[in-house]
């Protein structure tokens, strides 16, 4: 018996246990029906991810699910926005049923958490892809932009950077904790809300460290200068490091300068708001960590601990210039 897409969205995507009173249709007509709300500014974004490019090919589908809505509301973590609903375009080879439920079990798991409802989507078949539309809200006038880094600001990251690169370094007997990294990256929405009003600009941090926070510069004509033996990293990081006997020379400072898929925020916050900012996010389980400081002169310049200029031998992720992602 040959199984349709709307047999497949039928058993299982139209099952979500969140049920949002501003969503009046949801999944199964031909467009979902929403109640904005009053007072509020609505924020829109999607990403796509591709196998072999965006996860690897082994990945289990639990955390394709994880990572493919993750990766959107890290989105919504840079902008300061509160999450609400989703879209899913789902492109598959063949209606697998086991993978099917393990894929939208991470997804709703995930959603679960922070109140966000499946609204609709589309079913194709092809090569494996996952595409995610999701929809927030935030106060008027106070989501967190890009634009706006001035000379003497300082700048911040979130959690721990170069866990997930590591993990794509390592056999299948890694650090569970660096794996997790790379295949449940958890959303920063919290820091992202606690940062309105303080953060001068703000990015999250999907290609890279350097290549991201070249595009919050990029747009006011800024550079920075970085401290990288600030860089935070996990003790899953140094451990797991230390066991790569032949591993490239400069790995602890290339990965969390480039090595992306670290979905963490980085932020620039003016001189008066740092204080504020350290204590509000120091609450959080990511903390926050100093880096560097933005600059007026273009480029971003990164320092050794003894002043000693270091050169990355690399800046990001690029996708039409060849390698994988993630």
């Amino acid at each position: 018996m040959s199984v349709t897409e709307f047999d497949i969205i039928r058993r299982y995507f139209a099952r979500q246990p969140v049920s949002r009173k501003d969503v009046l249709v949801g999944v199964g007509d031909d467009a979902a029906v929403l109640q904005l709300p009053a007072g509020q500014e609505l924020l829109v974004c999607m990403d796509t991810l591709v196998a072999g490019v965006h996860f690897p090919l082994a990945t289990p589908a639990a955390a394709i699910g994880h990572k493919a809505l993750a990766v959107n509301l890290s989105d919504l973590a840079a902008m300061g926005a509160e999450p609400a609903w989703a879209t899913l375009a789902l492109t598959l080879p063949e209606p697998d049923p086991d993978w099917l439920e393990a894929f939208a079990s991470g997804f709703f798991a995930l959603a679960g958490r922070h109140g966000v409802q499946l609204i609709g989507g589309d079913i194709t078949r092809g090569p494996l892809s996952a595409t995610v539309q999701v929809h927030g809200f935030a106060p008027p006038r106070q989501s967190l932009l890009r634009l706006g880094a001035q000379p003497g600001d300082r700048i911040y990251v979130t959690g721990t950077l170069g866990d997930a690169a590591l993990a794509l370094r390592l056999p299948e007997s890694a650090a569970a904790e660096l794996r997790s990294r790379l295949d449940y990256p958890e959303p920063r929405l919290e820091a992202g809300r606690l940062l309105r009003g303080l953060a001068s600009a703000v990015i999250d941090i999907s290609d890279g460290l350097l290549a991201d926070l070249g595009h919050l510069l990029e747009g006011d004509d800024l550079g920075a200068s970085l401290q990288v033996d600030e860089l935070p990293r996990s003790a899953g990081f140094g451990a797991a490091l230390q066991r790569l006997d032949s591993a490239p020379a400069g790995l602890y400072y290339e990965l969390p300068l480039s090595g992306g898929d670290d979905y963490e925020l980085c932020f620039s916050v003016p001189e008066h708001s740092c204080a504020e900012v350290e204590r509000r996010l120091g609450e959080l389980p990511c903390g926050c960590t100093a880096i560097g400081s933005i600059e007026a002169q273009p480029g971003i310049r990164c320092y050794l601990q003894d002043g000693t200029g270091y050169q990355p031998r690399e800046t990001g992720y690029l996708h039409f210039a060849g390698g994988a992602h993630g």
